[in-house]
């Protein structure tokens, strides 16, 4: 278990022991004091008002509780509810009473309000402590004409009354502080993690890419380091003009496009129109996204022939789901049609006077 989610469990764990023993202080001790002393209360029944109002919060915790909610926006009414509860039991206290056993509600209205309000910041439960110790003072000072021993005893019960429940909030705001800390390490391992992955990767496309252009680009640019090839050869400049296409075509890979057939096609066709061919480029159709092996070798056919052509070369892509063609005529000498690495591709070729056409097909379903 991680350290967020054993985090989370303590939370929701200390949850349910704070509404258990709220509801034992209530439904318990706050029923025997109450059927204890019930013929002193002025009247009984506001007593009993107030233990239930306190009874309808516990009973609506439980429910959020086994929902795994929150009170969120009912939260205030809750509180509300709490505090108006221990101003109807305070109105029906008897005189000189306040902070004695009769007084139930004195140690039971405070586990209440921490149970709604333990998911909350410390100091609402700090503020919402202090409001009830003010209602039980408020009542002390003009109901109960207090006493110096009054006022001791309510000092007395208010360690109890505000220690133990503070104690609680106190723990539940640690634990909610760890839950922050955890969450925010662990989006920041998957960030470190998404950021070594991404880097990983982009080397592996490097070193792939290397192996790629070391096949015949590099060679290609040690024979003309080193003067072994001519630079005037038409060979070698065709040579030049396929690695250059196959350069520009590696590089468009990598780009994030709709269509990625066709912008790599624009690629190849771009190195044509540098050396001054006059290259159309006409679509039609709709075709599935074809793996980047299939890109290459329907390419292949494309930059082999615009390498050779004189001044003009014509390229049409056609496709639907089923078939996807990729054809090129151009005014070139005769050349030599490619072998497609990818099963599914097949490449034709035909040559008439000064004329080439050539097509690569890849069926998407075969």
């Amino acid at each position: 278990m991680t350290a967020d989610l054993f985090e989370a469990a303590l939370r929701h764990g200390l949850r349910i022991a704070t509404l258990l023993a709220a509801t034992a202080i209530v439904f318990v001790l706050g029923t025997a004091n109450l059927l204890r002393h019930m013929d002193r209360y002025e009247p009984a029944l506001a007593q009993f008002g107030a233990m239930a109002a306190l009874g309808a919060v516990l009973a609506g915790e439980a429910a959020l509780l086994v929902r795994g909610r929150t009170w969120h926006r009912l939260r205030g009414l809750a509180i509300t509810v709490v505090l108006g509860a221990s101003a109807l039991s305070y109105a029906a206290l008897p005189d000189r009473r306040t902070s004695t056993e009769i007084d139930w509600v004195f140690g039971a209205a405070n586990w209440v309000g921490v149970v709604v309000l333990l998911d909350r910041p410390l100091r609402s439960c700090v503020a919402f402590l202090m409001a009830h110790e003010f209602t039980a003072l408020l009542h002390l000072l003009v109901f109960d004409h207090p006493t110096q021993q009054a006022l001791a005893r309510f000092a007395t019960g208010s360690v109890t009354v505000v220690g133990f429940p503070l104690c609680v909030a106190v723990m539940a705001a640690i634990l909610h502080r760890l839950g922050a800390v955890a969450a925010a390490s662990h989006l920041e391992i998957e960030r470190v993690r998404a950021s070594e992955a991404g880097t990983a990767e982009a080397h592996r496309r490097r070193l792939r890419r290397y192996g790629e252009l070391s096949v015949a680009t590099i060679p290609l640019l040690e024979g003309l380091a080193d003067g072994s090839l001519d630079p005037g050869d038409p060979q070698v400049q065709r040579r030049c003009a396929i690695e250059a296409a196959r350069m520009r075509r590696l590089f468009a890979e990598a780009d994030s496009v709709a269509d990625p057939l066709l912008h790599e096609l624009r690629h190849c066709a771009d190195v044509a129109d540098r050396k001054g061919v006059a290259v159309e480029l006409d679509a039609r159709g709709q075709w599935p996204v074809p793996p980047v092996a299939v890109r290459r070798d329907l390419t292949e056919a494309v930059l082999t022939v615009l390498a050779t052509a004189a001044t003009r070369a014509r390229v049409t892509v056609v496709g639907d789901a089923d078939l996807v063609s990729v054809s090129v005529v151009a005014d070139c000498d005769e050349v030599t049609a490619p072998n497609p690495a990818s099963t599914g591709v097949r490449v034709e070729a035909l040559h008439h006077d000064d004329t080439v056409w050539m097509e690569a097909r890849w069926q998407p379903t075969s």
